[in-house]
């Protein structure tokens, strides 16, 4: 695959008949629950599990996702969802980017980019990033 940038997180979808909706084409809420499990796998990867975060009392949070749809996907398609941190500000948010291609004719589906905020899990209220996650976050960002 030939992804925008380098080192990508990668994850392969195999598309199943819940995803498709009327249209007979993947629903657009599938490409968004498909950027969540990824965006928990890297995290995870990176070391920073739910329990981590339970632990420090803070969250990442949605701010903002903002996706083009490139293209459909169908059911029995076989994807690679990528994703890349490529912001963390040291304060209160990250960003990360991804990208969706099919895998039979690199065919790009999906570019998107979400915005978390830090914020506590027993309050909701915005919170820094704990140096955990400024160190952990921070020395994953891929340069766009």
């Amino acid at each position: 695959m030939k992804w925008a940038l380098p080192d990508p997180f990668v994850t392969d979808i195999d598309v199943t008949d819940e995803a498709i909706d009327a249209y007979r084409h993947v629903n657009n809420s599938e490409y968004l629950r498909w950027i969540e499990q990824i965006s928990w796998a890297h995290s995870e990867a990176l070391g920073l599990s739910l329990k981590r975060y339970r632990e420090l009392d803070r969250a990442m949070v949605v701010h903002r996702h903002e996706l083009d749809y490139l293209a459909p996907a169908y059911a029995g398609d076989a994807l690679q969802l990528a994703t890349w941190i490529v912001a963390c500000d040291g304060r209160f948010s990250i960003t990360r980017r991804f990208q969706l291609q099919r895998k039979h004719d690199d065919k790009m589906l999906l570019n998107a980019r979400t915005w978390f905020a830090c914020v506590a899990l027993s309050s909701g209220r915005p919170k820094r990033l704990p140096d955990e996650y400024r160190t952990i976050y921070g020395n994953a960002i891929v340069e766009e």
